[in-house]
């Protein structure tokens, strides 16, 4: 029977009835009985109500049914009108004499809580259970929120904004609002925040019972750890006061170093919740989906590893009072999306979800987005730090893979690694997207990888510190891993051993201990990755990023970009990272127009072509799927090997299957039955699914050379990106439109006798906080790669901006030029001349000086300070000597 043809009596009977009496409403004597359990046909003044539901000998719920293919959202007002209806209750909410209403098909049920003005009908993924009706009616929820309100924003860990967004769950959940979305950038505190949100719901009472959904085992870990470490109250841990469980870890989850013993949460919490349960439980997507929807459903979830004891559960909808989704942007594919959102929709719970990416998919579930903190805020309010851009140009990656005649490659077999050497016998082109699956030129990320290094070393000189550097490869596929490429040829151009260089994917061995090691030690400085190190992993030492592989996902690559936003930890100088695009730029120009709310849909799921031949069986837009299932087998012909065609030659003509393809529209018109006959054939759709293919082969072209160029780009405030020329040409323009409104930029220009500390620090400071962002370390790139001339001081660049003329020297340089001067033709005594040594070092880092350095800088006040040198040279001349070298070092 088709349920269409499916009456209302017939659909109480298979799909209602039995879902009452699996969780315990069973058909009973209403109150006589003193049992939960439901009556049907239950007389009303309105007419006779389906069932009704009885707890404690009172009604407690009425149910509307309709037969299966009624959607029941509608039909809640029939309810309403027989809750009206009701005899004697204790209920009278507004003339409802009882608070729970249903509408169901027996596949689709909505509910209505009553009880309050703006509680919202809403479906559900089964009824509740009478334990949780009777928790339900022993709450007071308006208590709970006020409770929630009254407790002060006063955490002294929490900044401004995770306040604001506290607040804005909080407001949330008092209008009953329950599908709710808080989107902070990266690096912000999104975990910290839902932290000090669930110890605000749970010290309420609106939360005891919470579930914090993360993706990833190695985000689990960080959050156990997270409520371990978080301070409730001084000298209290989150977890002294309510209990925090997960699902067992690997030792290497947490490190040696970390002796910590996360708690397994016991079965029973789940299976069956109390009203008396206060705990938190962390637990990854993949486990939960196991424990609702079987192993089955986390295939396309990835390849995270899942515990053997993972099983399914009886887990009733009220197991859980609130669930925090940690990184909610996650599903790429409908698959992973469809996954996510069956899980959730589980639970009948507040649902918070936290994301720095929103995507459609993300704001069609979490309905109402009540916080949203950007990169571009935080970075102004000097949370997050901005990034750089160096678009390295490689001819390869932009134009593809030319192979001469005659030119020698090495081809392998991808399943066992064998080589072997051969000579091309014609040539071959491979186009961009072939590169790294089809063919790879070890040369060329060989250069790219050279041309890494000379900004890396540039970087080093600078700042005195290589910089940590996460490198996204393409793939880390068996015998033809661009990721294992790219360590090996690391280590050759960076020649600082094994060590410096290392691998960190789903492949190696124990890669969250591998993760530890790249945030916490000097070594490895360099580390590649895939997809591990996309999402959800502090790295707040990460300086570089380089993207070698292509991303067309917003939210994956604004993840990947993530990785990099964070102040430093152990260097707190960190002011920017570097995101090296080698694709010349057209990586970052792709998603420059993006908004911060994608449009990207995921991925469509492919449907098997048995299913497609089903429909056109079905007349089911047979158009359309006849054109689908021409196309899927005219792919098939192009893959399939030798042997295959013989195979299909027992079903079509030659085992011709494109020439099939393209019959098929005119065969299915003039003998229907017959073709459809053989597309329905068991064995014909078996061969379509497991044909043989020919064998893949990898070339590693290993005489292709590349040419490798960088470019460092200079953003602004907007956005916007410069050139190094362009950049500089509008530093030329910004100091003389200033001229007459920085009194630094007049010193400089015009009395040099003026210069001084206050004025070297008004300079930075007005520079870069223009527009443009001409901060110390931009301008010296830009002349670096301008001019040729590294580490150019911020003195000669002001002149130089005012009148080319003027001559670009570094510091050093500036420094012993105004020496040179000053101390022409003068004699000095052993003690001066060390202390001039000690300021000659004191300017080549500060440009000036003044008397209080001598007292404040160590260097000076290590050994007497002022009362020392004022001796050494006398009051009046050495504040002669001060005012000649920063007058000389202005001029």
């Amino acid at each position: 029977m088709s349920p269409g043809e499916e009456s209302e009596w017939k659909t109480r009977k298979r799909r209602i009835d039995p879902r009452l009496d699996a969780i315990g409403w069973k058909l009973g004597q209403g109150a006589a009985s003193p049992t939960p359990n439901r009556t049907e046909e239950h007389e009303t003044q309105n007419g006779p109500a389906d069932y009704v539901l009885w707890h404690e000998r009172n009604i407690v719920g009425v149910v509307e049914a309709k037969k299966v293919t009624i959607g029941p959202q509608n039909v809640l007002t029939q309810a309403e009108r027989y809750a009206r209806g009701l005899g004697d209750t204790p209920f009278n909410l507004g003339g409802l004499r009882a608070p729970f209403l249903y509408s169901t098909s027996g596949e689709v049920t909505w509910f209505h809580d009553v009880r309050h003005p703006l509680n919202r009908s809403r479906r559900l993924a089964q009824f509740h259970t009478p334990n949780a009706l009777a928790e339900m009616l022993g709450r007071d929820f308006d208590a709970e929120c006020q409770r929630l309100a009254a407790i002060p924003h006063d955490h002294p860990r929490l900044r401004p904004y995770q306040r604001e967004a506290n607040a804005a769950v909080d407001k949330a959940i008092a209008e009953r609002k329950r599908n709710l979305l808080v989107a902070m950038a990266t690096g912000t505190g999104k975990t910290f925040t839902a932290v000090n949100q669930i110890y605000r719901l749970m010290k309420s009472g609106v939360a005891r019972r919470v579930l914090f959904l993360v993706d990833r085992r190695a985000l689990a870990a960080q959050t156990v750890r997270a409520f371990s470490s978080f301070e409730v109250e001084p000298g209290k841990k989150f977890d002294q006061v309510y209990e925090v469980y997960s699902s067992r870890f690997q030792t290497e989850d947490f490190g040696d170093e970390e002796r910590f013993d996360p708690k397994v949460l016991p079965q029973g919490y789940l299976t069956d919740p109390k009203p008396g349960h206060a705990f938190v439980y962390v637990c990854t997507i993949q486990r939960m989906a196991i424990n609702l929807l079987g192993r089955q459903a986390i295939f396309g979830l990835g390849d995270e590893h899942i515990e053997d004891d993972a099983e399914r559960l009886d887990i009733p909808i009220h197991a859980f009072d609130a669930i925090i989704a940690d990184e909610v942007h996650r599903g790429y594919t409908a698959q992973e999306v469809s996954t996510w959102r069956a899980t959730l929709e589980h639970f009948d719970s507040i649902k918070i979800g936290l994301t720095a990416t929103p995507a459609s998919h993300t704001t069609a579930y979490f309905t109402h987005k009540v916080f949203t903190y950007s990169y571009e805020q935080a970075v102004r309010e000097g949370h997050l730090v901005d990034y750089d851009v160096v678009t390295v140009k490689s001819d390869v990656r932009m134009n593809g893979v030319f192979l001469r005649q005659g030119e020698n490659v090495e081809v392998v077999d991808p399943q066992t690694g064998l080589s072997q050497m051969d000579r091309l016998e014609d040539e071959r082109q491979f186009d961009t997207t072939e590169i790294e699956s089809k063919v790879t030129a070890p040369e060329s990320n060989r250069m790219i990888l050279a041309e890494l290094k000379k900004h890396a070393l540039e970087h080093e000189r600078r700042c005195g510190r290589f910089p940590k550097t996460l490198i996204f490869a393409a793939n880390d596929l068996g015998h033809t891993s661009h990721a294992d490429q790219l360590v090996d040829l690391g280590r050759e151009v960076f020649e600082r051993g094994e060590a410096f260089v290392q691998k960190i994917t789903g492949r190696v061995d124990r890669p969250l201990q591998r993760i530890r090691e790249f945030r916490n030690r000097p070594t490895p400085a360099v580390v590649v990755t895939v997809d591990l190190l996309t999402t959800g992993v502090d790295i707040p030492d990460l300086e570089f990023i380089v993207f070698l592989r292509p991303v067309k996902s917003r939210i994956l690559f604004e993840q990947m970009l993530g990785r990099g936003t964070r102040k430093g930890e152990r260097h707190p100088d960190k002011d920017h990272f570097t995101v090296f695009d080698c694709f010349d730029g057209t990586l970052l120009a792709y998603f420059r127009s993006s908004t911060g709310i994608t449009a990207e849909e995921p991925a469509q799921p492919t449907r098997l072509i048995a299913e497609i031949i089903e429909d056109v069986w079905a007349n089911k837009d047979r158009d359309y799927n006849v054109g689908c299932l021409v196309k899927r087998l005219q792919r098939i012909d192009k893959s399939m090997s030798g042997d295959a065609r013989e195979m299909f030659a027992a079903f079509v003509p030659d085992g011709d299957l494109a020439k099939f393809a393209r019959d098929l529209p005119k065969t299915l018109r003039s003998n229907f039955t017959e073709a459809m006959g053989l597309l329905r054939s068991k064995d014909f759709q078996a061969l379509l699914v497991g044909y043989p293919r020919p064998e893949r082969t990898f070339v590693r072209a290993i005489e292709a050379q590349d040419n490798v160029t960088s470019t460092v780009v200079f953003r602004d405030v907007a956005g916007n990106e410069y050139k190094p020329e362009d950049y500089l040409a509008l530093f030329a323009k910004f100091v003389r439109a200033n001229e007459d409104h920085i009194e630094a930029v007049r010193i400089l220009l015009d009395r040099p006798a003026g210069w001084s500390p206050q004025a070297l620090s008004e300079l930075r400071e007005k520079l870069a906080r223009s527009r443009y962002r001409f901060t110390p370390d931009n301008l010296q790139k830009a002349h670096e790669a301008r001019y040729g001339k590294a580490l150019v001081d911020i003195v000669s660049m002001v002149k130089h901006a005012a009148d080319e003329q003027q001559p670009l020297l570094t510091a050093p340089e500036r420094v012993e030029r105004a020496f040179a001067k000053v101390t022409a033709g003068l004699q000095f005594t052993p003690e001066q001349l060390r202390w001039l040594d000690r300021i000659r070092e004191h300017m080549r880092t500060n440009l000036s000086i003044d008397r209080e350095d001598f007292d404040l800088i160590p260097i000076f006040a290590d050994i007497g300070g002022l009362p020392i040198v004022t001796r050494a040279f006398a009051a009046e001349w050495l504040d002669r000597l001060i005012r000649d070298l920063n007058s000389a070092i202005a001029a």
